[in-house]
């Protein structure tokens, strides 16, 4: 199975980045087939020094501090999800089940190449012998599952409900787990029930845009390709427009959209684009500074009852791939034949008027009720304290011994950068020709991790050599909570990349302009989900207030 977390990177033109038996960084090099077979990094910019553990674990017990208060954005909370959609698309395989002759060498270097164009739904298309199963008897239309009546908390849940699950593998066979899993490209996108509801919101955008086409008289023949370009399209134009402005300093997302890429694989139009090891394992890891430790998720579970406010470990139980639909803690989510149904619980199904904020689409009739919305954390140097305890599932920890140090996210992060000798910050600042942050700006921060615990050692070396990640966290704190002049110029140009080098780019046709949205100038997630919805509260929200 795909795993969210790379334990080595192959970097073009410098092998593959590991660890050794002991946990010792190395570099090696990759035989021909490895090369051509594994997803290809860049580096930015220069090598960085590697950091102590004792500083990275001093470092991340600041980042999760349970006693910390980490504020809210006014962002609303279903971006945190989307993002993490995006990076799955971004870091999709193409050929991860097709290792045999069929691949051909171009379809194995695009294949591992990141683009925007949402392969993490599509896979290999309709007609592809191991991704047909993704698609309907049409070969059109993807599939959709249906979600397994509950009993809690009234009748209104007792039903089953199609179309609003993922479609599953079902049947008699294997484990409760192996029945469970979901049939999309990318099994990462049921890793938590917020991303794999997002994931499913794009199933029927799709199928939504599938039927709209055929009523213009498109031949069948044509109407999927044709789908999916109009769905690749709309989808980069809302992360141009929506996404990245959200968590991005908007004058650089514009700069980089209007004048072009200034550090990152230009002007090498042409290539395969690859992925900086600064974006991979710094900048675009933002998105765990923004996760909530808990989510109103739709009438029945939210704080004010019946059910329980959705904790994060809630949003993995409620999954085919973290969970088992059933819940019963960690323990019990790790045996693959613990719980009792294979399908999303009709009372779990998103409320995603919830998630984002349809006022902005002139939707007042889809505001959440009184305190029921959710936002983002702030972008900053803290992350919420269940991520400094995770399952050691989610880091194939299952049966092995490991230090409790090795269940903190931020730990990871850092140790993951140390080991590739990840660039500090102040180095890419200087790339970009940009001024650092000061050495007061780095340690006291501006209302995130508190560095008072570590030692004057240990304050001196994050000052004058700051681990990317910590760095581009910082700047966000004094940019409003968004990615400022390192962190921002990485993202919105591999953005930039990414959407050049797919198939299907607004970058490479810069005239065209979104037709599903309510202007030729506007397409948002708010105006994706109202077209994939139907514009209806029942379909947003079924489960009522």
């Amino acid at each position: 199975m795909i795993r969210h977390a790379r334990n080595s990177f192959f970097v073009v033109g410098e092998g593959v980045l590991d660890t050794d038996d002991s946990g010792a960084p190395i570099t090696r090099a990759p035989s021909t087939a490895e090369e051509l077979r594994r997803f290809r990094f860049s580096r930015l910019g220069p090598k960085g020094p590697r950091t102590d553990e004792e500083l990275r674990a001093a470092l991340a017990a600041a980042i999760t501090d349970a006693e910390a208060v980490h504020p809210d954005d006014t962002v609303p909370a279903g971006f945190t999800y989307l993002g993490q959609f995006v990076d799955h698309d971004l870091t999709m395989d193409r050929t991860a089940t097709q290792l045999g002759s069929d691949v051909t060498l171009d379809e194995l270097v695009q294949g591992r190449s990141p683009a925007l164009d949402l392969d993490s739904v599509y896979g290999r298309g309709p007609q592809d012998a191991n991704d047909g199963k993704f698609y309907a008897e049409d070969r059109v239309r993807l599939k959709t599952g249906t979600t397994v009546a509950a009993a809690f908390p009234d009748e209104r849940v007792a039903v089953d409900l199609a179309g609003f699950d993922l479609p599953r593998v079902g049947g008699t066979g294997g484990t409760l787990a192996d029945r469970r899993l979901p049939l999309i490209p990318d099994p990462r996108n049921d890793e938590n029930l917020a991303i794999a509801q997002t994931h499913l919101a794009f199933i029927r955008f799709h199928n939504r845009v599938v039927e709209h086409l055929a009523l213009t008289g498109i031949a069948e023949r044509r109407l999927f390709e044709a789908a999916r370009e109009q769905v690749v399209k709309h989808y980069q134009w809302m992360l141009r427009t929506d996404f990245l402005p959200r968590v991005v300093d908007p004058a650089i997302v514009e700069d980089v959209f209007t004048r072009g890429r200034r550090f990152f694989e230009s002007p090498h139009r042409g290539r395969r684009p690859t992925m900086p090891v600064e974006f991979a394992v710094a900048a675009y890891r933002m998105g765990h500074s923004m996760v909530r430790g808990a989510y109103e998720w739709n009438r029945v579970f939210r704080s004010e009852g019946p059910g329980p406010v959705a904790s994060l470990l809630l949003l993995f139980t409620f999954t085919g791939v973290s969970g088992n639909f059933s819940g019963g803690g960690v323990a019990e989510l790790d045996d693959p034949n613990s719980g009792t149904v294979d399908r999303l619980p009709t009372n779990w199904i998103a409320d995603f008027r919830r998630l984002y904020d349809f006022t902005e689409a002139d939707r007042p009739d889809l505001a959440p009720p009184p305190g029921g919305g959710n936002v983002t954390k702030r972008i900053d140097t803290l992350l919420v304290d269940p991520l400094a305890q995770l399952p050691a599932g989610t880091f194939a920890g299952r049966g092995t011994a490991f230090p409790e140090i090795a269940r903190n996210l931020a730990f990871r992060n850092l140790t993951r950068a140390s080991m590739i000798e990840l660039a500090t910050g102040q180095q890419m600042a200087r790339l970009f020709g940009v001024r650092p942050l000061t050495r007061e700006q780095i340690l006291d921060g501006n209302g995130g991790a508190d560095l008072a615990g570590l030692t004057d050692a240990q304050r001196a070396t994050v000052a004058e050599a700051t681990p990317l990640w910590f760095y581009v966290l910082r700047e966000a704190e004094f940019g409003g909570g968004r990615l400022g002049a390192v962190g921002g110029r990485i993202v919105a140009e591999v953005f930039h990349r990414a959407m050049e080098g797919s198939r299907v780019s607004i970058v490479r046709e810069p005239h065209w302009r979104p037709t599903l949205g309510p202007d030729a100038a506007t397409f948002r997630m708010t105006d994706l989900l109202l077209f994939a919805f139907e514009g209806k509260a029942d379909l947003l929200n079924p489960l009522g207030d």
